[in-house]
């Protein structure tokens, strides 16, 4: 299958995890998703990485998202790996983990990089809109752990410039200044949308504390 890009939507699928039979677009509903794969079951960089993960489950809820993570091994070895993982990073994970024995996930997905492995899934990242719209995908070498801020941080990016007329410039930070689209040029409703007033020194580069959500 061909690279899924920013913009398309993620496919659907029914695959097996931890939680029972899982269709994807209805166990989605309307919430957004990280899909997000793993090499293998009780390797030391994905246990972390699945701890992380279950630590962070107020921070995903209160932006309405919905966390799943795959991985090719079989859902037996799924459900001892969570216990390991409770156990050493002092946890409980309350989210799926897909048993992709049969590579529908990976494929689906293109998860599987011959150049890196011919048979462990990358870590691959898909944050998925509640229209089931892929919004963003980041893709990380097995060695390399991710960075669940940013992952976060780029959710919350994407929800605030959805519903307002802004960017987000370098290392922005939820409540730090945006940018206002440089479309938006109508006076009436650059000063409704943003009553408290911006800064218009640098043309096409105004910035102005995080609209009100």
């Amino acid at each position: 299958m061909a690279t899924l890009r920013l913009g398309d939507t993620a496919p659907n699928f029914t695959q097996d995890s931890s939680d029972g039979p899982i269709d994807f677009y209805q166990w989605a509903g309307d919430s957004w998703v990280v899909l997000f794969s793993h090499p293998a079951d009780f390797t030391p960089v994905c246990t972390t990485e699945l701890g992380k993960t279950a630590a962070l489950s107020t921070e995903f809820a209160k932006r309405g998202v919905k966390p799943i993570a795959v991985s090719v091994d079989p859902v037996d070895k799924h459900r001892e790996w969570i216990s390991d993982i409770n156990e050493t990073q002092n946890t409980t994970v309350n989210f799926p983990i897909l048993a992709d024995a049969d590579r529908t996930v990976a494929n689906l997905y293109d998860m599987i990089h011959p150049n890196a492995s011919a048979t462990a899934t990358v870590r691959s990242v898909f944050i998925i809109d509640s229209k089931h719209v892929i919004r963003t995908t980041l893709t990380y070498p097995a060695s390399t752990g991710r960075n669940f801020d940013e992952i976060l941080r780029v959710i919350d990016s994407l929800q605030l410039t959805d519903s307002h007329k802004v960017a987000t410039p370098a290392n922005w930070k939820d409540g730090d200044e945006v940018v206002i689209i440089p479309s938006l040029q109508d006076p009436a409703e650059l000063a409704q949308r943003f009553p408290k007033g911006f800064n218009a020194v640098r043309p096409y580069l105004r910035l102005t504390p995080q609209p009100n959500k």
